[in-house]
């Protein structure tokens, strides 16, 4: 891996970012986790992958084994099962990350609707006035064409 794009790329995004904390989704052995962590978090839950023809490369959260382990011993919290995940995603027009968006929104008691904010002007989710990012698994923070547009 190229350690230097990979840090790269987090702390540019950690620069653009309108929050640093983030609800980040994983499956686990039939389970589906929420695991809330910070931007100094991102370097051992995140990686570095080719993102779409012409983007470059892009910082995702695609987890390992391993890091799904770190981000348990971190305290993450059971969500669902994965068939009831599933289930949801089947019977919606929304993606895996839309529906635990939802998921979590509806955790809260709030009420979630679908928007295109960018993640400069605000997060995903507001609890006790601390706004958060909200990823699931293979999400994509941030590719080499969207931080030179930005830049």
């Amino acid at each position: 891996m190229n350690t230097t794009l990979f840090n790269h790329l987090i702390t540019e995004y950690e620069r653009l970012a309108y929050t640093h904390n983030y609800i980040m989704g994983f499956e686990y052995d039939g389970v589906i986790y929420a695991s809330y962590l910070i931007g100094s978090d991102l370097p051992y839950v995140c990686t570095l992958d080719k993102a779409s023809r012409g983007q470059g490369y892009s910082l995702r959260f695609k987890p390992t084994k391993a890091q799904k382990q770190y981000m348990l011993i971190m305290g993450a919290e059971v969500v669902c099962s994965k068939s009831y995940f599933e289930d949801m995603v089947a019977d919606s027009k929304y993606n895996k990350g839309e529906i635990f968006e939802k998921l979590m929104t509806e955790k809260f008691h709030m009420e979630w609707v679908k928007d295109n904010i960018p993640f400069t002007e605000s997060g995903d989710i507001n609890l006790k006035n601390i706004s958060y990012q909200v990823k699931f698994e293979k999400a994509t923070f941030i590719n080499e064409k969207t931080l030179a547009r930005l830049a």
